[in-house]
């Protein structure tokens, strides 16, 4: 637990006017899923909405080794967590505000919005999960065209 609210608090430190609450218990929901061979690889907090009006909906997103882990504790009990492979991203797009700024991430499935993000974190945000996702999409590639080959 200490690495992922670690992470997460010095990204808050860094970039303070980034709204998000409770970060410990969001941080403990990624500790519990997290894989043993997993490594993290970076780690950001930020509002989890679906429009740009609700502040309430804190969640912690990490980048491990593996996949993108996004974590929500509830209030009273229960959680929510939503996992992107490599082979499930399709795009991030980077969306600039006065103040704040918002990624939504594009999967096979549906666009992950993150926002109330500090505007100056967008940048560093962006190139962890891209240069990621594309040096593990193009493992994929070469797996898949070793089983199409054989």
């Amino acid at each position: 637990m200490k690495k992922v609210s670690q992470l997460v608090h010095n990204f808050k430190l860094k970039y303070p006017s980034t709204i998000a609450w409770r970060i410990d218990k969001h941080s403990k929901v990624i500790e519990s899923y997290l894989n043993p061979d997993e490594k993290v690889i970076y780690a950001f907090t930020g509002q989890k909405t679906v429009d740009s009006l609700q502040i309430f909906n804190t969640c912690v997103v990490v980048l491990t080794n593996k996949r993108i882990l996004i974590g929500r504790k509830r209030i009273l009990f229960g959680h929510f967590l939503d996992s992107i492979t490599p082979d499930m991203f399709n795009d991030l797009n980077i969306v600039a505000n006065i103040i704040w700024g918002s990624i939504n991430i594009d999967t096979i499935k549906e666009v992950v919005k993150i926002s109330f993000i500090s505007k100056k974190s967008l940048d560093e945000i962006e190139t962890a999960i891209t240069t990621f996702m594309m040096e593990e999409k193009k493992k994929y590639k070469i797996e898949k065209e070793k089983k199409e080959s054989n």
